[in-house]
């Protein structure tokens, strides 16, 4: 799917920076610039870094200059806001065209002269190419000069103000880090100068701070007409571009290929769900990050957006090396929430990730029917259902009903997680309804993989398939709400019981589910009517007197809305997925998803090209926000797609 856009989506900055690029590198390094090539967000860089995959990242060069020379007269081609609006760099209106299919390409026009510049990044190692395709059908002389921004601060970071840039031999040197790169162009170097009041918007939008600068210290210049370039690089600058952007491509070509998707969209969202995937210095395995700009790996995230990133695009090693990476950190039958860097111990605050992870190996086991693997996991299954029987840390243990509670005090161990100073916007300690589902599916799963594996009694924790027999009568009684036809959000005897909320789509979409057809049915009744939107799910129905309709502002008023009714992307994924199970009608369903699923390829265009964002205002989502790139939302519409062209196969 190749997306173009053209001057009616550039006639202002402010519209141009509504729609954004990306590219990654596997290591946690990016690019990322808007369709104008200027930065609407601190984070928003040419040259993000990763020094230390995934998370010690640094951005190397914010953007650059780009000045064209036609007989002597100059006319700028870059686009940045700033913070006195008659300041603003204006390239933007050269700008005949923007593509984004493979890599990011623009395509400037002035007079009788074209510049079409492209951006790629190596995978696997920290080197990005950028190449200028010069076309001049006149007689003019002509020159582009190339002037690069150069930051060398940490991700989400400034650099000092009175940092000190070192450059020699085409190799720039700052903080410790050292960046090479080889170009065809002429370069002049100089002294150190600095360009102070770049606006970011959307920062400001986000209550983030929203004002940066950077620093320059040389030029590089492209004489007359053809194929120019610059490659940086923190290892080996000596790359030829056309290799990179070739083999690029065809790396892109052989994930589809792998992958099988016929639908255009489907294959659209394989190459997206590749950018999230990153090597792990600390572990040496690979792990998902969870979201662009903002987000690292995380353990909910990861074990949510892997069925979809990794199992339904068929990268069944690389789910595998997720999986094995999770299981050599599981403590407690806790699965990490947030992996260590450096010294750092890895942090346990998640009752959802341990038993997200029995699911994820099943998916795996049913994709690929690799037994010797369900044999090496099986003995962390068992881990984790023997201490969530038992009580483990955080409070999270099986109650004499059978069901599992989790939290107290101050913890937040949900994906509903946010905190604020002292307040707990959504308080789901007690017995939440989805780590129930969850608790169930994952009892059957053990069952089940104990008769796999032909284990006997002895080799089990409990006798799952009794243990979860009580369970689900347990949690029918505490969760079903006769008045509203649909589950409760909690068992916790407080009123944010009966809250209308999508956590309860999971009891219908896991593989084991509790529900029979007329209660299953009753909950994607409900989440349809209530919550709803092409582009995701309602955090919490619009009835309730605690619904926020706007995220936005400081982060204390954007946590307060954070799952007060904001649209999530990825729950989307769980409804579509339920109404497909119980469906009686399963080639009509599918038209039915196919026609609903038009609003996410719509989605794709807005925001960050060929992906879907975190969140949206929970009243009228139109805008994504928060990070313009998320991977469970991806992941969970992929395997949406996945399972949509399995019932077309039968």
């Amino acid at each position: 799917m190749k997306f173009v856009y053209g001057r009616n989506d550039f006639r202002t900055l402010k519209r141009a920076e509504e729609n954004c690029y990306l590219i990654t590198n596997g290591l946690g390094g990016f690019s990322s610039l808007t369709i104008a090539s200027s930065c609407a967000r601190g984070d928003q860089t040419l040259f993000m870094a990763a020094l230390t995959a995934p998370n010690k990242r640094y951005q190397l060069i914010a953007n650059t200059i780009e000045k064209l020379y036609i007989d002597g007269e100059e006319y700028l081609l870059s686009s940045q806001r700033f913070v006195e609006d008659d300041k603003e760099w204006q390239g933007f209106k050269y700008l005949n065209g923007f593509s984004y299919e493979y890599v990011p390409e623009y395509v400037y026009k002035v007079g009788a002269v074209e510049v079409i510049k492209s951006v790629v990044m190596k995978q696997g190692v920290n080197t990005l190419g950028v190449k200028y395709e010069i076309v001049n059908y006149g007689d003019s002389k002509v020159s582009l000069e190339v002037t690069p921004l150069l930051n060398f601060s940490p991700k989400g970071k400034m650099p000092a103000k009175d940092q000190k840039f070192e450059f020699v031999d085409n190799t720039i040197k700052s903080e410790g880090i050292t960046l090479k790169f080889t170009t065809d162009a002429k370069v002049s170097s100089y002294a150190t100068k600095k360009i102070e009041d770049f606006y970011y918007a959307y920062d400001e939008r986000d209550g983030r701070n929203s004002e940066g600068y950077a620093f320059y210290n040389h030029t590089l210049t492209f004489d007359g007409d053809g194929e120019h370039y610059v490659v940086y690089s923190t290892v080996d600058a000596k790359e030829n571009i056309n290799d990179l952007f070739t083999d690029e491509i065809a790396r892109q070509d052989e994930l589809i290929k792998t992958a099988g998707l016929k639908d255009e969209t489907a294959k659209c969202l394989v190459r997206g769900a590749d950018a999230y995937i990153t090597y792990r210095e600390s572990t040496k395995g690979k792990s998902i990050l969870a979201g662009f700009p903002f987000f690292e790996d995380w353990g909910r995230d990861t074990m949510i957006a892997l069925g979809g990133c990794t199992i339904s695009t068929k990268q069944y090693d690389t789910a595998k090396s997720i999986l094995r990476t999770f299981m050599k950190y599981c403590r407690k039958g806790i699965m990490p929430n947030l992996f260590p860097e450096g010294a750092d111990a890895p942090m346990y605050n998640t009752v959802d990730a341990a038993l997200l992870f029995i699911n994820a190996v099943y998916e795996y086991y049913k994709a690929s029917g690799d037994k010797e693997f369900v044999e090496e996991a099986m003995p962390t299954i068992n881990e984790i259902i023997h201490w969530y029987k038992e009580g483990t840390d955080f409070h999270i243990k099986m109650d004499t009903d059978g069901l599992i509670m989790a939290g107290s005090d101050l913890e937040q161990l949900t994906w509903m997680d946010v905190r604020v100073n002292d307040i707990l916007p959504t308080p789901r300690h007690g017995k939440p309804v989805e780590i129930n589902a969850y608790w169930y599916n994952g009892l059957m799963i053990a069952e089940q993989f104990s008769e796999l594996l032909g284990l006997p009694e002895d080799k089990k924790v409990a006798d799952y398939k009794t243990l979860a027999a009580k369970v689900k009568e347990s949690f029918i009684k505490e969760f079903w709400n006769e008045k509203e036809n649909c589950l409760k959000d909690l068992a916790s005897g407080t009123k944010a019981d009966c809250q209308i909320r999508c956590n309860q789509i999971w009891a219908a979409s896991m593989p084991y589910s509790m529900l029979n057809k007329e209660q299953a049915d009753g909950v994607i009744k409900k989440v349809f009517e209530e919550l709803y939107t092409p582009v995701g799910l309602r955090s919490l129905s619009p009835k309730d007197e605690e619904f926020h309709p706007v995220y936005i502002g400081p982060m204390e008023e954007r946590d307060m809305a954070y799952h007060q009714g904001t649209v999530w992307g990825f729950p989307l994924g769980g409804y579509y997925m339920a109404y497909l199970k119980w469906a009686d009608d399963k080639k009509k369903a599918a038209k039915v998803l196919y026609r609903q699923l038009e609003g996410i390829t719509a989605t794709l265009r807005e925001g960050c090209i060929g992906h879907i964002s975190e969140i949206y205002d929970g009243l009228t989502p139109t805008d994504s926000k928060g990070c313009f790139a998320q991977a469970w939302s991806v992941g969970e519409i992929l395997r949406v797609y996945e399972a949509l062209e399995a019932i077309e196969n039968n």
